[in-house]
């Protein structure tokens, strides 16, 4: 078989014939009349068609054409415009730091199929290097898939997978790790890892993308450079989440795995540190990388000890006006392990409600209670409510967010302990900088008008 420029079968046959390679700037007429002008790309070989070829358009965008479609192709110059584009690949230098990219899906490492314009999480770790050349100038890149799965569906068990891949790669020497991760759960991944591995020698980046590869706007180029200069460079050793510091592509900032949330469904700038400052900041282009916060671990030699298992029966509710005892009832009864309420305020639910708290509590059901206020932190002294829950035996969580209490809750269950007392105990730890001791202000970050 024919392979040319990644093109197979008719796709092969007929761009030889027409003696066109990817570079070439074309201006392709479809049977309909409509015409496309650009650059003929190499087909990846992630898109199954052998009919289709792949044209970026001058608007920047990607479009496949299927042959079957078009009337005729010609190669062309036009000033302004190489006719020509290199298609380069990694070096690979043993003497950087050795990192190793690990693929867990999202969009970050998504293909388009240009048959029918879906965007799944199919694109291979070797791939998104051959895709970045650039990586191979910061870090000896190793890369491998462990999953694929849109992070929606990650659950705990895959939560220990990926912690235990993490593990073998620093315990066999890498320099950094980088897990390729979708955004709308990725801070619950970052927290996981950053419980599950004491010790850690290394980075632990989390990096993903809020816009697909195809599209001009991307931030996944961007933000994978970064993360890598993190993974290979930075003197912290911690799980951090790697995203962009605003919409421009200037910088990346570098946020606590336990301290981020996405705060916006769609900016390239959603995740912000949360009661927190980043760690750093740092600029794919000049390869700078500025510390600009604390940092708690730091880069080291150092024996990493894995402690990677998490309780699923762990529930996360959210108090709401109307919310009945029946759902804490139901937990108790149906033999859930532990329970974090995102309470309102300094850290409230009804009243109504205490009662079915305290019989959770009396069933050796560890209860923590946060705030869905995000910032700030729970005080339960302050109204009757919250010492009443306390009363109960509530445990409250500091400025902790929601999210990152329900990781360390289910991995204090299945990693530590289901000795309430001691739950208590290692909750109230401040483990990796999951909460601050005291209040910090002017930690209350707020996004231009625009």
């Amino acid at each position: 078989m024919i392979i040319y420029h990644g093109y197979t079968g008719r796709a092969a046959d007929y761009l030889i014939s027409k003696g066109i390679k990817p570079g070439d700037y074309v201006i392709v007429k479809l049977v309909e009349g409509v015409v496309f002008r650009g650059i003929l790309l190499p087909r990846p070989e992630i898109y199954a068609s052998s009919s289709l070829i792949v044209v970026k358009l001058e608007n920047g965008y990607n479009v496949g054409l299927d042959l079957a479609k078009i009337e005729s192709i010609e190669k062309t110059t036009i000033e302004g415009k190489a006719s020509q584009v290199e298609v380069s690949r990694i070096t690979q230098n043993p003497m950087l730091p050795r990192v190793t990219l690990i693929s867990t899906g999202g969009t970050i490492a998504s293909k388009v199929d240009y048959s029918t314009g879906a965007v799944t999480p199919a694109l291979k770790p070797e791939e998104i290097i051959e895709w970045i050349p650039e990586l191979g100038e910061v870090a000896f890149v190793n890369a491998r898939e462990v999953m694929n799965i849109f992070s929606e569906d990650m659950t705990p068990q895959h939560w220990e997978k990926i912690a235990f891949e993490v593990y073998r790669e620093i315990d066999s020497g890498a320099q950094g790790v980088v897990i390729a991760h979708g955004t709308d759960t990725m801070s619950y991944t970052a927290s996981a890892m950053a419980f599950s591995i004491f010790n850690k020698p290394v980075p632990i980046v989390l990096v993903g993308a809020q816009r697909s590869s195809d599209r001009p706007s991307t931030d996944a180029v961007f933000n994978l450079i970064s993360a890598f200069l993190v993974a290979a460079k930075a003197p912290f050793a911690e799980s951090v989440v790697v995203m962009h510091s605003n919409t421009s592509d200037e910088l990346n900032s570098v946020h606590r795995g336990v301290k981020v949330r996405k705060m916006h469904t769609s900016r390239r700038d959603a995740f912000q540190s949360i009661n927190d400052k980043p760690i750093a900041l740092v600029n794919p282009i000049t390869r700078e990388i500025k510390v600009v916060g604390k940092i708690i671990e730091y880069r080291g030699v150092k024996k990493p000890e894995l402690r990677a298992k998490f309780d699923e029966k762990v529930a996360l509710i959210k108090a709401y006006p109307g919310l009945q005892q029946e759902i804490i009832d139901f937990l108790v009864d149906k033999g859930f392990h532990g329970i974090v309420v995102e309470g309102t305020g300094l850290g409230h639910i009804a009243n109504r409600l205490i009662e079915s708290i305290k019989r959770a509590v009396e069933n050796n059901i560890p209860v923590v209670m946060t705030s869905q206020c995000l910032f700030g932190r729970v005080n339960m002294n302050v109204y009757s409510t919250g010492r009443r829950l306390i009363e109960a035996g509530v445990i409250p969580g500091h400025d902790i967010l929601p999210e990152t209490a329900y990781v360390k809750l289910s991995w204090i269950l299945g990693s530590i302990t289901r000795d309430l007392g001691e739950v208590r105990k290692w909750f109230e730890l401040n483990l990796v900088g999951e909460f601050n001791d005291r209040h910090v202000p002017g930690l209350y970050p707020r996004w231009n008008n625009e």
